[in-house]
């Protein structure tokens, strides 16, 4: 089930689902806005121009209020918003839609498990021929948050846990090789 705007509101209220900061404006009938953060990551070059991924991938972080993503580029960047959902909430993260209609791709695995706490790593792609202009605070996506029938037997306690600011993969940590 999909939770209305009046769910989530007693949920904060309550404490059950965490989210900081947040403004009441960012609250929509279905979703909660999320707003780009102030950190972007971007692929080191490899003496090789091939990233494997059994090993670290290195990235170039910088914390700035403004990014200009230049037309082809690739960038991770994060949430200003940290969230803690409780082991039976499950989310999606959904690009804008103004956002894509100029060519800026909100790309990400699309899924927050249960029990996840952290920024959220957004993957950014500019598919148009002109730079855009990526500002700290400026609304990107949302998240549309699902009640499970039940708790998680095993909420979320991954790799990625607990993240602040664009986090790069770690691919690299995974036990399974293939």
């Amino acid at each position: 089930m999909i939770l209305s705007d009046k769910t989530i509101m007693e949920m904060l209220k309550k404490g059950t689902l965490e989210i900081a900061p947040l403004m009441e404006e960012q609250i929509q009938p279905a979703s909660v806005d999320v707003r780009l953060g102030n950190t972007f990551s971007i692929v080191e070059d490899s003496s090789t121009g091939i990233i494997n991924l059994e090993k670290e991938i290195k990235y170039k972080t910088i914390e700035t209020d403004t990014y200009v993503l230049l037309p082809g580029q690739f960038v991770l960047a994060t949430t200003m918003e940290y969230f803690s959902l409780p082991n039976n909430l499950t989310a999606f993260v959904e690009g804008r839609s103004s956002l894509g209609r100029m060519g800026l791709f909100i790309q990400n695995a699309g899924w927050v498990d249960p029990g996840f706490k952290g920024e959220i790593t957004l993957e950014l792609f500019n598919a148009n021929r002109c730079a855009i202009e990526l500002k700290a605070g400026r609304r990107v996506g949302q998240l549309v948050f699902a009640e499970m029938d039940q708790d998680a037997l095993n909420p979320y306690c991954g790799k990625y846990q607990g993240q602040k600011g664009a986090t790069g993969s770690r691919v690299f940590m995974d036990k399974e090789k293939n």
